[in-house]
């Protein structure tokens, strides 16, 4: 049995209220050891929703973006069920003054993502996301529709950084989009992408905390996603993975075989 979504809906919500928007634009940053940034907010976000987690369901392990890379290999292979949390995703917008983050958690059993939610504090925004049920924003059903907009006029969501240098110089050189934007919070994009703001979606290396709720609320809510490869996005495993995404399923595909031919 799953557990309550409403319950863990309010604790992400709770937490990242007190944690998160208090500090904003009032927390020095430091840098770890893979040169990403971390604030207090990330670790007090990540500490209390862990001890709420554990209240709730204690017999639920749990994996965080702040552990040791080697406890959550261990974690992977050996929980049948497992939270997985991003407690601060865009720590570097957070710490320039950018209002564009969020908390991310999603539950796994035997191997799959059954339960994600996403939650902007800034703007009050929850999105979720259980297996087979569909997706919410707020509470309200949340679908992916197709758009009017061709492909070289759509709207592309890229981060440029981990792209190959053939793939940046076609997209840059000869866009096959119309438009480009580049948000910084990997797990925003996804929920965004599910509320169709935006057209098209590529990334080039996601870790597993920045795409486990993300991918299965974009496609409980209809919506599209493949590696640059063609495989399925989600697996359990710390590799990173490219992401390309769309609402739309036609805008998808035209996206696909353009990368693939490119990349």
């Amino acid at each position: 049995m799953l557990p309550d979504l409403h319950a863990i809906e309010n604790l992400v919500r709770q937490v990242a209220r007190k944690e998160i928007l208090p500090r904003f634009q009032h927390t020095d940053c430091m840098f770890k050891r893979d040169g990403s940034a971390l604030t207090e907010a990330d670790l007090a976000t990540d500490q209390h929703i862990q001890q709420g987690l554990a209240q709730l369901y204690p017999d639920i392990a749990f994996l965080s973006e702040e552990m040791e890379r080697e406890q959550q290999e261990q974690l992977l292979l050996n929980a049948d069920r497992l939270w997985c949390l991003d407690p601060l995703d865009g720590t570097s917008n957070f710490a320039a003054g950018l209002p564009l983050f969020a908390t991310s958690l999603a539950l796994f059993e035997k191997g799959k993502v059954v339960m994600g939610i996403t939650y902007d504090p800034i703007r009050d925004e929850l999105f979720s996301a259980v297996k087979d049920q569909g997706a919410w924003l707020n509470g309200q059903p949340l679908r992916c529709h197709n758009t009017d907009f061709p492909l070289n006029k759509s709207v592309a969501i890229i981060d440029f950084k981990r792209l190959s240098a053939n793939l940046q110089y076609h997209l840059l050189n000869q866009r096959p989009y119309g438009s480009q934007r580049n948000i910084g919070s990997c797990v925003l994009e996804w929920a965004w992408m599910a509320a169709n703001r935006g057209h098209l979606y590529l990334h080039g290396g996601m870790k597993l905390w920045d795409l486990a709720a993300g991918s299965l609320i974009l496609s409980e809510a209809g919506g599209y996603s493949a590696t640059l490869t063609g495989e399925s996005v989600f697996v359990p495993a710390m590799q990173a993975r490219s992401v390309v995404a769309s609402p739309d399923e036609q805008l998808f595909n035209a996206w696909m075989n353009y990368l693939q031919q490119h990349q």
